[in-house]
């Protein structure tokens, strides 16, 4: 079934002030409603760059970013856009506005002029979502780091967007939170929401739909996680994830049922990652 483009991005480019070389240099890429797409890449690579083009933080210098149709240049439409996708940073403290958690949650849907009942609503699904109901009356900046990424996150969700840009929003989680993070993605994605998460870890890439690689400003591959892990991903000098490594193995000493799985997919099926 097709599914409508949330970001169309078409001959991308953008050079910040007093740079000498653009950070985005001609990027296509088109992600559509409901999709799971990681973007990888070595740092500088571009990939921040892109996500801020995608909320509108940040303009093309050329081409155009279209986002569910509008165009990021039409200064008009940017209210609107920032409304439908939102981006969660790595740094947590760059978003925390409120001394308390669960007013920091309510801040967005506070500014949208929301009823108090939907307000509350919002902030009580927002907090499950992201693990913090028992945290709802804790102090904002008394919160460890992984706990305040994830008060980064539902902030974001409060606003009920329907997409999500995620720059490295787990790199601060102990790997029991990451689990949960990623838990919790999935159960979004499931809602039907578009996630785009920026990531160096590949055991996250493996969550996803769709791997984009960005190197030097342009989407140089596009392609599913089991495509990507079964060999491309050493074309770019990524690590192999641990259960990756497991599963090969594994297979290798004969220890799995069956000897063999036909492809990569299935191998990421039996996993159960």
């Amino acid at each position: 079934m097709d599914r409508n483009p949330i970001f169309s991005l078409r001959g991308v480019e953008y050079t910040y002030p007093g740079a000498s070389s653009p950070a985005l240099r001609g990027l296509d890429l088109e992600i559509s409603e409901g999709e799971w797409v990681a973007l990888v890449g070595a740092n500088g690579s571009g990939k921040s760059t892109m996500a801020k083009i995608c909320n509108a933080l940040l303009i093309p210098t050329q081409g155009h970013c279209f986002v569910m149709g509008c165009d990021t240049r039409d200064e008009a439409l940017v209210p609107a856009i920032r409304r439908s996708v939102a981006l969660v940073f790595q740094n947590p403290d760059d978003q925390i506005v409120a001394s308390i958690v669960e007013e920091d949650v309510a801040f967005g849907p506070e500014n949208l002029g929301l009823p108090s009942p939907e307000i509350r609503r919002r902030v009580d699904r927002s907090l499950e979502l992201a693990g913090l109901t028992a945290l709802r009356r804790s102090g904002s900046f008394s919160l460890s780091g992984g706990q305040k990424q994830r008060l980064a996150l539902a902030g974001a969700l409060a606003l009920e967007p329907a997409a999500l840009l995620l720059d490295e929003s787990a790199s601060m989680l102990d790997p029991e939170g990451r689990l949960s993070f990623l838990s919790c993605l999935g159960s979004l994605k499931r809602s039907g929401m578009t996630i785009v998460q920026i990531t160096h870890r590949m055991e996250e890439a493996i969550q996803s739909d769709r791997v984009v690689v960005i190197d030097s400003g342009r989407a140089v591959w596009d392609g599913s996680p089991g495509d990507f892990f079964d060999g491309e991903y050493e074309k770019w000098s990524f690590e192999e994830p641990p259960g990756i490594a497991l599963y090969r193995e594994l297979l290798a000493r004969g220890l799995l049922p069956g000897g063999t799985l036909p492809d990569a997919d299935s191998m990421l099926d039996a996993l159960c990652l």
